[in-house]
């Protein structure tokens, strides 16, 4: 499938939110920014419940069904070499950090149930809760696709039910991380690319309500109960939906912006920048930005251009020989 417009732009960002808002954090300055790298995060989980269900919902039409196995072989070669390029060399070079349940998690993908986990792996969350969402979603869509649209919106309608009584009964961060707290910003990005097509152009005066309330629901305070309450069950549902209808109108009407070489460079290594980040912007203590920034963007891009790109290459390589015997004994039988 052709990429997507915008996406690696809307990439770029949100890889830049996640950064600023982790070095702002960990230096104690423009501390108003910190709470943005939460939202880069959501933007890539909805962005992925948009592509995986985009790229399903295509095989589905093209051949009528989906292929499982292939599905998690292709996301295998996407996602895992770069992941352990990562988790390897780090959890040997502080393996004496460590304990047995935190290299359980962070080779399992589970780290989103590591409350404890340290510092250098603690980021491997959201990549655990992408890789549970891959795992699940794919079958569900296969088994149950006629109540496709009904238990996306279930799942939407109890993540702030689970969040809240993740709240009420101390769980650390109200639950933060675990699947069922953060699905509904993946099943936002699945509903957006069952309806894209039904969904009429989005103007740009719409566009930039929504680009308001997606910046400014991030600085709202829930430091009371009552306004807990509200940020669960209606400023976060509103800033996903918001950030759904933000990718429809740069797909719809792509920016040029968004769709430059360099922008579209910093999305398409966003993944491994995200993992190497952590180690340069989390450190006890924290490195200046102009050895941070330098640091943290070269080991991604080396990350990107020797393990990524010969790995995606290997498995399209493999795809098109796969496809080419299957078309082979079609013929033949014929």
């Amino acid at each position: 499938m052709k990429r997507i417009p915008s996406l690696d732009g809307l990439r770029a960002i949100s890889i830049s939110l996640v950064i600023a808002g982790h070095w702002t954090a960990k230096h104690h300055q423009l501390t108003f920014l910190a709470v943005y790298a939460n939202l880069g995060v959501r933007i890539f989980f909805v962005i992925s419940g948009y592509l995986i269900t985009t790229v399903l919902l295509t095989e589905q039409r093209r051949i009528g069904a989906l292929s499982l196995r292939d599905f998690y072989v292709r996301r295998a070669y996407r996602i895992l070499p770069a992941a352990f390029a990562f988790i390897v060399p780090v959890l040997v070079l502080h393996w004496h950090e460590l304990r047995w349940y935190d290299v359980a998690a962070a080779t399992a993908y589970l780290v989103n149930f590591d409350f404890a986990a340290p510092w250098f792996i603690g980021h491997l969350w959201s990549l655990s809760v992408e890789e549970q969402f891959y795992f699940l979603w794919p079958a569900v869509l296969k088994k149950c696709f006629r109540y496709r649209v009904p238990i996306l919106g279930g799942v939407i309608a109890l993540a702030p039910i689970y969040s809240a009584a993740c709240y009420l009964l101390k769980v650390p961060g109200g639950g933060y991380g675990t699947l069922p707290a953060v699905a509904d910003d993946l099943a936002v990005g699945c509903l957006l690319a069952i309806f894209a097509s039904r969904i009429p152009k989005i103007g740009r005066l719409l566009a930039s309500v929504i680009l308001i309330a997606v910046l400014l629901i991030p600085q709202f305070a829930a430091d009371t109960r009552g306004r807990t309450l509200v940020m669960l069950f209606v400023l976060w549902p509103v800033m996903h939906f918001a950030i759904g209808g933000l990718i429809l109108h740069v797909v719809q009407s792509p920016y040029k912006l968004l769709n430059i070489a360099p922008v579209v460079f910093l999305g398409r290594i966003s993944y491994s920048l995200y993992l190497w980040q952590q180690l340069f912007f989390f450190r006890p203590e924290p490195w200046p930005a102009y050895v941070v920034f330098p640091l943290a963007s070269g080991f991604a891009c080396v990350s990107y251009f020797f393990v990524e790109q010969p790995m995606l290459r290997l498995r399209d390589t493999r795809q098109d020989a796969a496809i080419r015997a299957r078309l082979h004994f079609a013929m033949a039988g014929d």
